[in-house]
């Protein structure tokens, strides 16, 4: 008997409006109201959804590219000190650290051209050659899949890149 009236009430509850108790008239959302709000938000999330998680890879590939250009621009300081550009064997260490090997910078900035050697976005090394390849010298990241070639978001990104 207990156990029917507690359903009773439950029942007849769960269609009431629910609402906190305080002075003067009462006031709240019902359980149907509520559930049509949180249908309302999974569809929002199904739309909007998709489209942010496209934007992680957009967001990556303008990093690399920011990356390149400001590696780009210490390069060329460190070439205006020092009258060439580091060898490929030199690498962009050279940037970071005085090359020991030949030919030896007669003129490197104390402190170095940048504070740390940088990685892609996806966790590779930056790739350097000089002479490069598109232009006197070449930065570049193999993309996503760290492999040569590639589309979309494991396309390479270089310096020679225009957009």
């Amino acid at each position: 008997m207990f156990y029917q009236s507690k359903m009773n009430q439950f029942k007849t509850a769960s269609f009431k409006t629910l609402a906190f108790k305080g002075k003067g008239k009462q006031s709240g959302f019902t359980l149907i109201e509520i559930m049509v709000v949180v249908v309302i938000i999974g569809i929002l999330a199904s739309v909007v959804v998709p489209r942010i998680m496209d934007n992680p890879d957009k967001a990556r590939t303008a990093k690399a590219r920011n990356d390149i250009q400001a590696l780009g621009g210490a390069l060329d300081i460190y070439r205006l000190d020092n009258f060439v550009y580091p060898t490929t064997d030199q690498g962009l260490d050279a940037l970071t650290s005085i090359p020991t090997s030949s030919p030896e910078p007669p003129n490197w900035k104390k402190g170095g051209y940048i504070k740390k050697a940088s990685k892609d976005p996806w966790g590779n090394e930056y790739l350097y050659l000089n002479p490069g390849e598109h232009d006197e010298i070449d930065i570049y990241s193999l993309g996503a899949d760290g492999a040569p070639g590639g589309e979309g978001p494991n396309k390479d990104i270089g310096s020679w890149d225009k957009n």
